[in-house]
C-alpha cells in the first residue's frame, strides 16, 4: 500500500465486516461473480448476512489448498460485495451472485468463530484526472479491443460494455477481473490504490496476453493449413470405407491385409516374433496405403509369413537307399559318404541330434557342390546353394536394418523363404574366398550362424528376432584351408576329397560324363562309340587336373562333332554307328596336348623332378640347375616364395660343406665353388611357388649337375631337407601321390615319417609306384641319381643313443 492511500470509515457500513475467504480468484469492485459456498462457517456467515441485509468483506487466501484459513492466510486488501442473489443447493450448501462496491483494508480480524470478523477501512483510489490517466485509459481500451477481436467467443455487448465505461479505475479493475493473470499479479492490481500504478500494471498485463494470444493465432493457422489437406483426405477415405461397408465391397489392398494376418496366425510364429508382427500389425493399420511406412512394414511382415517358422521335411533314414544314391551320383568319396551314414544313423536313434558343420575341401572339379545335392536328395531334404565367393558385405549374411532404404533380410533368410523348410540342406559354396571390407567381415558374422551353440537363436538384423538354424545341415567348400579364419575353420568338422586318379576318371566318364553329354547333344548310343582305351587317351593326353570338368568338356566336344554328322546325314536308312579311334580323335582334338617328358627334361645332369600341392591338387615340379663362371652367388628365378629360397640355400650350404666328402672337390683347389655361380630355375615362371617341399629335388638336382650324374627320369621326390642332411616329413602326400601316378612318374622318394599318409592313396596307385623312404640326404642321393650315391657311401653320421 502506498503512502497516498486514504483511509477513511465507511459510512454506509458498519466498521466491522464478516470476512469470506475466497480461494482460487480476486474479487475487484464492480465485478460481478458467482460463488458457491460448501465451507461449514461460510455457510454461517452467508445465513446471517442474508438475514440482517449486511455487506460481505471478500478477500483472496494466500494460499487456495488451505480449507480452514487461519488471519495469517488472508491478504489484507480485500473488496466490499453485497449479495444481489443467492439459492440454496441442499441442506448444506449456497450458490450466490455478489457485486463488488469498494476496496478496503482489513485493519484487525476481530473474531475467529462462527466465522472471520474484522475491521475495515476504505480504500478510495488517489491521484487526480489528467493527461497522463486519460492516455493510458485509452490505451487499454484500444488493447481491449483487440483482444476482443482475437476472441470470436466474446458476446458483441462485451465489447458495448467495454465503450461504456467512463472511469479509468473501474476500466482497469473490469479488464483485470476478465484476463489471464496469476493470482498474485491480479492481487497486486487489487492493492494499487493509484490510478496511474493501476493503469500501467493492467496495460502491461494485457498487452502482454495480446501478444501471446497473436502469436498463438499464428501457429494455429500454420498447423491448420498444414493439417487440413490430411484432415480432409483422411476424412473423405472414411467416408468411402463406410460406403464401401455398405455395399459389401472391400477393396484389395484390405483384403490383402486380413489375408497376410490370417497367414500370420497359420505360420507358427515363435513368441517373440508373435509379438513383433502384432506390433507391426497394429502400426498399419492405423497407416494409410499411400504412406511410404506402409509399405516398409507391410514388406517386413510379407517375410515373417513366407518364412518356415514350424514346418519342415521328414528324413529319409533309411542307411541303405542313402548309400545307393550317393553311389549313383558320385564315384568313390568314401569319406564323405561315410559320414552322412554315420549322421542318418545318430538321427535314427536320436531324433533332437543338431544338424553338422561339415566342410570339403578339395581341388576344383571333384564334385564338392554336386555332392551337396546328392545328399539332399538322399536325406529327402531341400537343397539351397549360397555362393560366398567375392562376399564382402557383412549385411548379405546378417541382412540390412529397416532403417535404411530397400532393406532386405540376409542370404541364409533369404534361402529359407526359397527352402520352404527349416531343415534343408545349406550348401555354403567357396567359403575360403569369402572377403573383407569397410563394410565389415562375412567371416565373422559366419562365426554365429555356424556354431551349433548358438544358430539356433540367430539373430537376423533385418527380423529382428531370433530364428532357429540348428535344423539344417550345413555343407561348406573350400579349395584350400589356409584362407579361412582359424575361429570359423574351428566351428567346422573338416573332410578332405582327394584328386581322382586316372581309373576313377574312367569309371566317371563312363558312367556318368558320357551319358550326359549324349543326352544334352541328342545323341543315342546306337550313333557313337568310344573305347576305354580312347577314353583314358583323353584323360592323359587332353587333360592335367585333379578333377573332371577338363574332361567332361573334351568328351562334349567330340559329341559335337558326332551331332553334327548326325544332322548332316541325308541318306535314306539309319545313321551308321561312328566309332571313335585314334585317328579319328587326333582329327577332331588335334595332337595330344600332355606327353610324359619326364624322361627328356631329366636325361641332363642338373635336372630333378620334385612333387607339389597346389589348391588345385598335387603337380609335378621340374628343377633346373646350371653353373658358370662367378664369385659364389646364387640365383634363383621362378616367381619363388621366401620358404622355397631359404630351401634352395640350405641344399647349397649342406652341398659346400659336404663337398670334399662328395667327391666334388680336388686335393688341389678345395674351395672351387667360390668362383662358380649357380643359377636355379623352377619352370613355369607365372606361377607362384612356395613351401619347403622342394629341398631334396633341389638338392639332389645339385649334387647331380656337380658330379655329372643324371637323376632317374622315372623318379620324383619330396621332402624339407635341414643343414644337417636330415629329410623331414612335409604335406599333401595323397595329392602328390596322384599327381605322380597321373604323369606316369614310376619311384617315388619321400620322407620315412610320411609312411602313414599313404593309406589315404588308392590301392590301384599303390601298386603301380615304388616308394622309398629316407631318412637322410645319403637315402635320397643313393635312389635319386644313376649309379647311385656319388661318394659310394654314407656321410651322414646318425646321432648315437645315449645311456
Amino acid at each position: 500500500m502506498t503512502d497516498e492511500t486514504k483511509k477513511s470509515p465507511i459510512k454506509d457500513l458498519p466498521e466491522t465486516l464478516p470476512i469470506l475467504p475466497l480461494r482460487n480468484s480476486v474479487f475487484f469492485p464492480g465485478a460481478v461473480m458467482p460463488l458457491t459456498i460448501g465451507r461449514a462457517k461460510t455457510i454461517r456467515l452467508i445465513e446471517e448476512a442474508t438475514r440482517d441485509n449486511t455487506l460481505l468483506g471478500i478477500v483472496t487466501q494466500r494460499a487456495p489448498e488451505i480449507d480452514d484459513p487461519e488471519t495469517g492466510d488472508l491478504y489484507t486488501i480485500g473488496t466490499a460485495a453485497r449479495i444481489i442473489k443467492l439459492a440454496r443447493t441442499g441442506r448444506e450448501g449456497f450458490n450466490i451472485v455478489v457485486e463488488g462496491i469498494s476496496r478496503f483494508h482489513l485493519d484487525e480480524v476481530t473474531e475467529t468463530a462462527p466465522y472471520f470478523k474484522g475491521r475495515v477501512t476504505q480504500l478510495v483510489d488517489s491521484g487526480e484526472t489528467d493527461v497522463e490517466i486519460d492516455a493510458l485509459a485509452l490505451n487499454l481500451k484500444t488493447t481491449a479491443r483487440e483482444v476482443i477481436d482475437m476472441l470470436p467467443e466474446i458476446p458483441v455487448m462485451a465489447k458495448q460494455l467495454l465503450e461504456s465505461i467512463e472511469s479509468p479505475g473501474h476500466l482497469a479493475d473490469l479488464i483485470t477481473a476478465n484476463i489471464d493473470a496469476t493470482i498474485e499479479e491480479k492481487q497486486k492490481i487489487l492493492e494499487a490504490v493509484d490510478l496511474k500504478d493501476r493503469l500501467n500494471a493492467v496495460l502491461n498485463l494485457l498487452s502482454r496476453q495480446f501478444e501471446v494470444m497473436r502469436l498463438s493465432n499464428k501457429i494455429n493457422n500454420q498447423v491448420r493449413g498444414e493439417m487440413s489437406k490430411t484432415q480432409r483426405e483422411y476424412y473423405l477415405r472414411q467416408q468411402l470405407k463406410a460406403i464401401k461397408d455398405e455395399l459389401g465391397d472391400k477393396d484389395d489392398d484390405e483384403q490383402g491385409v486380413e489375408e497376410l494376418e490370417k497367414r500370420l496366425m497359420e505360420v507358427g510364429l515363435s513368441e517373440d516374433a508373435e509379438k513383433a508382427a502384432r506390433r507391426e500389425l497394429k502400426r498399419m493399420k492405423n497407416m494409410q496405403p499411400s504412406q511410404a511406412e506402409y509399405t516398409v512394414a507391410r514388406t517386413y511382415l510379407e517375410w515373417l509369413a513366407d518364412l518356415p517358422w514350424k514346418k519342415q521335411s521328414k528324413d529319409n533314414l533309411d542307411l541303405e537307399n542313402a548309400r545307393q544314391q550317393l553311389d549313383s551320383d558320385h564315384h568313390g568319396l568314401d569319406k564323405i559318404k561315410k559320414r552322412l551314414i554315420e549322421y542318418l544313423a545318430v538321427r535314427k536313434l536320436k531324433d533332437d541330434m543338431k544338424g553338422p558343420i561339415l566342410c570339403l575341401v578339395g581341388p576344383p572339379g571333384v564334385g564338392k557342390t554336386s555332392l551337396g545335392r546328392s545328399i539332399a536328395d538322399a536325406l529327402g531334404r531341400k537343397f539351397h546353394r549360397l555362393a560366398l565367393g567375392g562376399v564382402r558385405d557383412e549385411a548379405e549374411i546378417r541382412g540390412h536394418r529397416r532403417t535404411y532404404i530397400g532393406a532386405m533380410p540376409g542370404r541364409f533368410v533369404q534361402g529359407f523363404k526359397k527352402a520352404g523348410t527349416k531343415n534343408p540342406v545349406i550348401l555354403l559354396d567357396e567359403i575360403d574366398k569369402l572377403g573383407s571390407d569397410f563394410r565389415g567381415d562375412p567371416s565373422s558374422a559366419l562365426l554365429e550362424v555356424l556354431d551349433p551353440e548358438q544358430n539356433h537363436t540367430f539373430a537376423d538384423h533385418y527380423l529382428d528376432v531370433a530364428f532357429d538354424l540348428s535344423k539344417v545341415l550345413f555343407i561348406a567348400t573350400a579349395n584350400q584351408l589356409d584362407t579361412i579364419p582359424g575361429p570359423l575353420r574351428d566351428r567346422m568338422e573338416i573332410i578332405e576329397v582327394p584328386s581322382y586318379t586316372s581309373e576313377e576318371k574312367l569309371r566317371i566318364a563312363r558312367t556318368h560324363l558320357l551319358p550326359r553329354q549324349l543326352e544334352e547333344h541328342g545323341i543315342t548310343e546306337d550313333q557313337m562309340e568310344i573305347s576305354d582305351a580312347l577314353l583314358m587317351k583323353l584323360i592323359r593326353g587332353y587333360t592335367r587336373e585333379a578333377g573332371v570338368r577338363t574332361l567332361n568338356r573334351e568328351i562334349g566336344s567330340v559329341c559335337r562333332y558326332v551331332a553334327v554328322q548326325v544332322a548332316s546325314y541325308e541318306e535314306e536308312g539309319d545313321f551308321p554307328k561312328i566309332v571313335i579311334d585314334e585317328k579319328l580323335l587326333e582329327d577332331i582334338k588335334g595332337p595330344a596336348k600332355f606327353t610324359d617328358e619326364i624322361a627328356e627334361r631329366t636325361a641332363l645332369p642338373g635336372v630333378a623332378t620334385g612333387l607339389a600341392w597346389t589348391a588345385v591338387g598335387g603337380d609335378l615340379l621340374f628343377i633346373e640347375i646350371t653353373k658358370m663362371g662367378g664369385k659364389g652367388s646364387l640365383i634363383l628365378t621362378g616367381q619363388l616364395g621366401d620358404v622355397m629360397k631359404e630351401s634352395a640355400q640350405a641344399a647349397l650350404s649342406w652341398m659346400r660343406s659336404n663337398a670334399k666328402s662328395l667327391g666334388l672337390a680336388s686335393s688341389l683347389e678345395e674351395n672351387f665353388l667360390d668362383k662358380v655361380d649357380i643359377h636355379i630355375h623352377f619352370p613355369a615362371g607365372a606361377i607362384p611357388k612356395d613351401g619347403p617341399s622342394a629341398g631334396i629335388t633341389i638338392t639332389s638336382a645339385l649334387i647331380s649337375l656337380f658330379t655329372g650324374k643324371c637323376c632317374r627320369a622315372d623318379t620324383a621326390m619330396t621332402g624339407e631337407v635341414t643343414l644337417r642332411g636330415h629329410v623331414l616329413p612335409v604335406g599333401g602326400i595323397k595329392e602328390k601321390v596322384i599327381a605322380a601316378h597321373r604323369g606316369g612318374v614310376k619311384r617315388i622318394i619321400m620322407p620315412a615319417k610320411c609312411e602313414k599318409d599313404l593309406r589315404d592313396v588308392p590301392q590301384n596307385v599303390k601298386d603301380d609306384i615304388e616308394f622309398i623312404f629316407a631318412k637322410t640326404l645319403d637315402d635320397v642321393l643313393e635312389n635319386a641319381l644313376e649309379g647311385g650315391h656319388p661318394a659310394g657311401k654314407k656321410i651322414i653320421t646318425q646321432p648315437r643313443a645315449q645311456a
